[in-house]
């Protein structure tokens, strides 16, 4: 694997330079593999090195110089220079032999069991995603919420991490104070136990378009939110009523999704703790007062409130950012974390900022642990039906047109249960084409782009993993680990190595930015690869030895794609 090469690498250079080996690998890099021409394995920058016999000043004479000193051996085929590089190429024998062992050894661990990711401090990491309101639309900022944090844990857990993944429900506040005023008018027992959500949504429009025109039913609203914040019992039950459907309804659609939490949570859960915040602020002389009666935090550099965050109302009630003040210092508190990550579109960057400054000022150390993960939003994203109220609205969409192009395809195959199977390429589809860029940015959904079976989508990595997984029925001797690595000497294999030698770096980079799109371009790179070692070598009437070595290579490819597939969110699908 990448490692001992890298290793191998790092011992030479390290007695040219006198720096220890440890220094080294992390700068060594896998070069990505190019379609047009040949190019080396690994590249070192002179320039990247901390210390040493170099002169930082003339990178081309200094890689030069330290390839002039270097030297071919059992590993290192080829040295060579590139712009302020030196260049490695490794034994093609022991590319193939290292690489598919490796791979046969680890299984779903390749590429995570690495040096270059042994170091990274593992702790607990708390993950805040998804995060709906109740009675409200699900908009598709939840759905892409989801699917970022789900990532997130997933790559944490699968590197060690241990991992708290928590839902903070959107369950508390006048928005809610309007379901429980309206449900006397507009509820129907009936359409709550038959779909929940959709009715809670519906009596939430009713009675929001009315208190806009009535006095009396916006009073009503705020007269049952005091009752439900003074603890009457009767409005008390209603919302717990409610709040329990409402968790139970999105259990149900997570599962679809194959996303878990550890925790429910929702600003329910500090309304109390949210006023022992406001009274730790006034008492440490941090909460000031408006002329309008309303509570502050001054964040100006200066002092004179040129910058601050309303943290009360004026009749004293808390406010959403006093209940996310209350909710991180609790989290502080009970966890221990060793980092905390809220995942939320981009609207909310001037909320945490003032979060994160106020948990500073308050003293909380554990703040600097804490990161907001921004995401764009997303146009476009409609069903048949018209605009996307719920995420089971999106899923079911995609189930339905994946059948349908199942149904049309002549190349689709008979599964069991076609329904499953669309399923899970629809899902794979919305996951792909989310977090293929960078997630600040805003995109454009297309049902039709998302869904394509070639190009970079969710449906083609489905696709080429089914392909690969097809090929083990012709694998008798799947138990024999040892092959003949002459079998597999074709130019689209060597490629295909190659790119399996950077996993780990790939990970490492996507790890280090929280970024996916590394990971959806590497998986997108080594399906494309793997489709065209498929059409250039054949299994199909090859010589015992020559098929099992062809399908060994196969089978490893499946299995890294699968194991990135799964980091992702995907569940990868034997038949399609």
């Amino acid at each position: 694997m990448a490692c001992l090469f890298r290793r191998a690498i790092a011992e030479q250079v390290s007695q040219v330079l006198g720096l220890p080996p440890e220094k080294i690998v992390p700068r060594i890099h896998a070069v990505p593999v190019h379609r047009k021409k040949e190019s080396p394995d690994f590249q070192l920058y002179v320039n990247s090195m901390p210390e040493g016999n170099i002169d930082t000043a003339c990178h081309k004479e200094n890689a030069q110089k330290l390839a002039s000193k270097l030297a071919t051996n059992s590993v290192i085929s080829e040295i060579g220079t590139g712009r302020g590089c030196v260049t490695f190429k490794i034994n093609r024998d022991l590319l193939t032999k290292t690489v598919l062992k490796k791979i046969t050894q680890d299984g779903s661990l390749y590429g995570i069991n690495s040096e270059l990711l042994s170091n990274t401090p593992k702790g607990l990491t708390v993950v805040e995603y998804s995060s709906p309101n109740i009675a409200k639309k699900f908009h598709v900022g939840h759905l892409r919420s989801t699917i970022i944090g789900n990532f997130i844990a997933n790559l944490k857990e699968a590197l060690g991490f241990k991992v708290i993944r928590m839902n903070y429900l959107g369950d508390w506040g006048f928005q809610f104070g309007l379901v429980g005023a309206g449900f006397s008018k507009y509820g129907c027992e009936e359409k709550l136990k038959a779909n929940p959500l959709q009715h809670l949504f519906e009596v939430y429009v009713k009675v929001s378009a009315a208190s806009e025109k009535d006095e009396d039913m916006k009073q009503s609203a705020q007269d049952f939110m005091l009752r439900l914040e003074n603890g009457n019992p009767q409005a008390l039950s209603l919302w717990t009523h409610f709040r329990d459907l409402s968790i139970e309804e999105y259990a149900k659609v997570y599962n679809r999704l194959g996303v878990q939490f550890d925790e429910y949570s929702g600003e329910s859960f500090y309304k109390e703790k949210a006023n022992d915040v406001l009274k730790l602020l006034k008492n440490k002389g941090i909460l000031k007062t408006t002329g309008d009666g309303k509570g502050v935090v001054d964040l100006s550099e200066q002092g004179d409130l040129s910058a601050y965050s309303v943290v009360m109302r004026s009749d004293g009630t808390s406010l959403y950012i006093t209940r996310d003040l209350a909710a991180a210092i609790d989290r502080m508190e009970r966890y221990a974390f060793n980092e905390m990550i809220y995942v939320t579109d981009k609207s909310q960057q001037t909320h945490f900022e003032h979060l994160f400054k106020i948990l500073e000022i308050l003293g909380k150390e554990q703040v600097g642990n804490c990161q907001h993960v921004k995401f764009g939003r997303v146009q476009g994203m409609h069903t048949r039906k018209g605009d996307v109220i719920f995420l089971e609205d999106v899923l079911d969409e995609a189930r339905s047109r994946m059948l349908q192009n199942m149904a049309n395809s002549k190349t689709s195959k008979t599964t069991e249960d076609p329904s499953d199977t669309a399923e899970k390429v629809g899902i794979a589809a919305l996951i792909v084409q989310d977090l293929k860029g960078p997630l600040v940015n805003d995109y454009r959904f297309y049902w039709d782009q998302a869904l394509q079976s070639y190009g970079d989508t969710g449906v083609f990595l489905q696709y080429t993993h089914a392909r690969l997984h097809s090929l083990l029925n012709l694998w008798d001797t799947r138990e024999k680990e040892e092959f003949d690595a002459n079998c597999l000497q074709d130019p689209s294999v060597t490629s295909t190595l190659r790119h399996l030698l950077r996993y780990d770096e790939v990970i490492h980079k996507t790890l280090k930015e929280l970024q996916p799109r590394y990971l959806v371009s590497y998986l997108m790179g080594l399906s494309h690869l793997a489709n065209v070692a498929h059409h250039s070598i054949h299994v199909k009437g090859s010589s015992p030895d020559v098929a099992h070595a062809r399908l060994l290579f196969f089978n490893n490819i499946r299995v890294v794609l699968a194991s990135g597939m799964r980091l992702l969110g995907i569940t990868p699908v034997d038949k399609m």
